[in-house]
């Protein structure tokens, strides 16, 4: 079971989180929990006109985690909140069986859909987005 979504593109990618990388001054911080299977993920948020400037993390977690947590790491920066969401609802949908959209580009959440068929590890993939939506929500109270 664990040898079909613990495969080369998700440990290279939980390779790319395996330091810490927090930020000095972020706008905000979330942790979030996993009690089920002991993951936790720190997100450090720093935003500038509306869109992600940078992202900190700290992991520690599965390999499902820690390459959620790369993705976002990787491709947060330079998003809205809006768009960040729609990342995190992809991920939902391709979770769930329900984004085949065979004429769209590649998405780098793609790598998680062996994790389709396994519903117990969903939160393990989602956990990171969950951190950075509560990030992004604590980072919009300061603004208001």
């Amino acid at each position: 079971m664990t040898d079909e979504f613990y495969h080369a593109a998700i440990m290279e990618r939980a390779s790319r989180v395996a330091d810490d990388h927090r930020l000095t001054h972020p706008d905000a911080s979330a942790t979030v929990d996993n009690p089920l299977c002991g993951d936790r993920v720190t997100l450090d948020v720093r935003l500038a006109s509306g869109r992600i400037v940078e992202v900190g993390h700290r992991v520690r977690g599965c390999a499902l985690c820690r390459a959620s947590t790369s993705v976002i790491v990787e491709t947060a920066p330079g998003a809205t909140i809006a768009e960040t969401a729609a990342a995190e609802a992809e991920l939902r949908a391709l979770l769930a069986g329900s984004n085949e959209d065979a004429g769209a580009p590649p998405s780098p959440l793609a790598i998680f859909r062996p994790v389709r068929d396994h519903r117990s590890r969903h939160d393990c993939v989602t956990l990171p987005f969950d951190a950075l939506a509560e990030a992004l929500r604590q980072a919009q109270i300061k603004c208001i």
